[in-house]
């Protein structure tokens, strides 16, 4: 099985990371091919909005690494993303690659999108310093998911599983509990 790993997180070392890392290497522990992508490695030019994309299918703007990243996910099976949150949603990188590669998500029709990543399943984690449960009540790590449940919903990926984990101030370290969710959600994509 093919996993696409997309990091969101401007932190190597951060919550986000660690816990991506533990889900990389159960997939690989099992035999999976993994690749993994940090959004703020990449050289990605904001959207123009010249919607030109959706007619042609291919953005008209100059190749950059956001058309080498939508590859990579038209041939994974399974893609995994992660983000803290910022402001209840995902960080500015991680929004801006998806806003490039939109027209290899999904395609317009007269009456409603067709997702172009059906098929494909996905597992979604957030991490936010509101503690528990205030960063579900006040939508700050479910802001995170709730994006990426967005673009995701109109791609046609089947969500498998979330993960949120509030409080990351106080509690900056991983729990065996955290870690333990992660390994749960890779087998949770089975092939």
């Amino acid at each position: 099985m093919k996993i696409l790993i997309i990091n969101g997180s401007p932190r190597k070392k951060g919550l986000i990371s660690q816990m991506l890392d533990i889900m990389r290497q159960e997939a690989e522990q099992r035999g999976d091919e993994v690749q993994v992508v940090y959004t703020n490695d990449l050289t990605v030019k904001p959207c123009t909005g010249c919607m030109a994309c959706r007619t042609k299918r291919k953005c008209s703007m100059a190749e950059d690494d956001s058309q080498r990243v939508l590859r990579m996910m038209q041939d994974s099976d399974a893609v995994i993303m992660g983000a803290p949150c910022y402001w209840g949603n995902i960080p500015g990188q991680m929004k801006l690659l998806f806003d490039r590669m939109v027209y290899g998500m999904m395609r317009d029709t007269p009456r409603f999108p067709e997702p172009l990543m059906k098929g494909k399943k996905c597992v979604f984690l957030s991490t936010c310093t509101t503690p528990w449960p205030w960063n579900i009540w006040f939508n700050q790590s479910r802001g995170a998911i709730r994006a990426m449940r967005e673009i995701c919903r109109y791609s046609g990926l089947k969500v498998v599983t979330t993960i949120e984990r509030g409080g990351t101030a106080m509690r900056p370290q991983l729990s065996e509990r955290d870690r333990q969710k992660c390994r749960k959600a890779i087998r949770l994509i089975k092939p």
